[in-house]
């Protein structure tokens, strides 16, 4: 799961969302392109279960700020340090919003909330 730098958030509606492509092969378990992502649990590891150890990343589209980090393309075809497989892209939001049928909002959804452990369970152990 992506880290973040602490520094980034998502303050209004991006442009552009990154999306994984079906190249994704989530780098044997070590994607850089979570590395690069200044958002914590944007990007995030889905295993493959019948081929361990391959998974693939996703990214979160509530979350991703379209900041185009995670990406070996650039603006205008500059190289970046992103994904060596070219497996993720980006996309306009407008679109992404369409196939999906959701309108993303501006800011993050709040996390759910914490279920709070009782001082009897804990102290019964």
């Amino acid at each position: 799961m992506s880290v973040g730098d602490g520094k980034a958030q998502r303050k209004k509606r991006p442009r552009i969302l990154a999306i994984t492509t079906d190249c994704c092969t989530g780098c044997a378990g070590s994607p850089a392109c979570i590395e690069y992502c200044p958002i914590e649990a944007c990007m995030f590891w889905i295993s493959d279960e019948d081929h361990p150890p391959f998974g693939r990343i996703e990214v979160d589209p509530y979350l991703c700020i379209g900041c185009q980090k995670c990406t070996s393309k650039g603006p205008d075809g500059a190289f970046l340090d992103g994904c060596p497989w070219d497996a993720i892209e980006m996309i306009p939001t407008d679109d992404w919003e369409a196939v999906h049928g959701i309108v993303l909002p501006d800011l993050p959804p709040e996390p759910p909330p914490q279920p709070a452990i009782a001082a009897e369970s804990v102290a019964g152990q």
